[in-house]
C-alpha cells in the first residue's frame, strides 16, 4: 500500500469551541483519530491552523511546496484538510501550480467540526484516505461522498453536507463499501511541472445592473495586473448609458488582460453570440468559456506569473492545462 501524507491547514474540520466561536485547534494526528478506520502508513504535517477565509496566495505557495516535497519523498498520495470557504480556490490554484502531478492530492474538510459525533468530517476524511491510495495523479476535492476534479469544484451550499458540485465536468469517483470507485477517468497528460511564481494581483468584478464603468477603470491605478469580469448570461455587459465595453477596452489598452466569465454556474460563456458583446471581442477580452470563476481567477494568476504579454496570456488562458477548460463531449 502506498504511504500517505496528511497535510493539515485548519478549517472547520479541525475546529474546537472557543471564547468567540469555533476556531481550528486539532492537529492532523488528532484528526486521524476520528477517521472511523484503522490508519497506518500516514505521516502528518501541520502547516497552519487557520480559518480558510484567511488562506491566501502566501499559504498556497507553502501548501504547494509541501506537496512537491511529498512527491520527492516518495509518498503515494497526499490528503490536505482545509476549510470549505476557499477550498475551491486552493484546489484550482494547486491544479496549476502542481501541473500533471503524478500522485493524487485529495483535499477535504467538513461543514461541522470532526469532534461532533454527527460530523461529516469523519466520513470525508475516511473517504479521502481510501481514495488517495487508488486515484491517479491530480488534484481533487473529496466531499459528501463525491470526488471532483480540483479545477472544477465550486462550493454551492453554506451548511449542507453536499457542499461542493462539479461544474461542467463529470464527477471523478465515489467511495462504496469502503472502496474507491472510479466514475470518470482522469490522468496527468504530461510531465510534472511545479510553478509557484504566481502573480496574485488579480481582481474579480461581478457586474450588476447599473454598475459604474468607473469601478472598472479605477483598476488602472490599483496595481492590478489582471481582471476577471463576471458578466450577465453568455457574457453580456452594458453598452449604453454606462458603457462597460469601453471601460474594458481601456483596461486592455493599459496592458491589463480581461477575462470574461458568466454569473451562471453551468455551461460556457462567450462574447460571440449577441450584438451587445461585439465591442468586447473588438476590445480583446479573453473568454473563460466553461471554466469556473475560481479556475479563471487562479489560472490568470498562474498565467501572469509566466508573462505579462497579452498575446501569451491569451494563448495560455485558452489552452486546457488540467481539465479546467473545454466541455466534455456528451455533457
Amino acid at each position: 500500500m502506498p504511504k500517505l501524507k496528511l497535510v493539515s491547514t485548519g478549517g472547520t474540520i479541525a475546529c474546537l469551541p472557543g471564547e468567540n466561536g469555533l476556531m481550528p485547534g486539532l492537529t492532523g494526528s488528532q484528526l486521524l483519530e476520528y477517521a472511523d478506520m484503522p490508519v497506518f502508513d500516514v505521516d502528518c504535517v501541520d502547516l497552519f491552523s487557520m480559518d480558510s477565509s484567511n488562506i491566501q496566495p502566501e499559504e498556497w505557495r507553502v501548501i504547494a511546496e509541501e506537496i512537491k516535497k511529498s512527491v520527492e519523498q516518495g509518498y503515494g498520495g497526499v490528503i490536505v484538510t482545509h476549510g470549505t470557504d476557499t477550498m475551491a480556490y486552493t484546489a484550482s490554484m494547486l491544479s496549476f501550480m502542481l501541473l500533471n502531478i503524478p500522485i493524487p492530492v485529495v483535499m477535504t474538510g467538513s461543514q461541522y467540526p470532526i469532534v461532533r459525533p454527527d460530523s461529516d468530517g469523519r466520513k470525508n476524511l475516511k473517504d479521502a484516505l481510501i481514495a488517495a491510495r487508488r486515484m491517479a495523479g491530480g488534484v481533487y476535492v473529496c466531499f459528501g461522498g463525491s470526488f471532483i476534479l480540483g479545477c472544477r469544484a465550486v462550493k454551492t451550499r453554506t451548511v449542507s453536507r453536499n457542499a461542493f458540485e462539479s461544474i461542467n465536468y463529470p464527477y471523478i469517483g465515489t467511495v462504496a463499501n469502503d472502496a474507491y470507485v472510479e466514475l470518470y477517468p482522469h490522468r496527468p497528460n504530461g510531465e510534472f511541472q511545479f510553478f509557484d511564481a504566481i502573480d496574485e494581483r488579480v481582481a474579480l468584478i461581478k457586474l450588476i445592473p447599473g454598475t459604474s464603468p468607473a469601478i472598472l477603470e479605477m483598476l488602472l491605478n490599483c496595481d492590478v495586473k489582471g481582471v476577471v469580469v463576471e458578466a450577465f448570461g453568455l457574457g453580456g455587459v452594458h453598452n449604453f448609458r454606462r458603457d462597460h465595453a469601453e471601460s474594458i477596452k481601456k483596461l486592455v489598452k493599459g496592458g491589463i488582460p480581461v477575462v470574461l466569465t458568466s454569473q451562471c454556474l453551468y455551461e460556457a460563456s462567450t462574447p460571440d453570440i449577441y450584438e451587445v458583446s461585439h465591442a468586447l471581442r473588438e476590445a480583446g477580452v479573453i473568454s473563460a468559456a466553461d471554466m469556473t470563476t475560481e479556475a479563471a481567477v487562479t489560472k490568470l494568476m498562474y498565467a501572469l506569473g509566466h508573462t505579462k504579454d497579452l498575446l501569451e496570456i491569451r494563448a495560455k488562458m485558452q489552452t486546457d492545462l488540467c481539465g479546467e477548460l473545454g466541455v466534455v463531449a456528451g455533457e
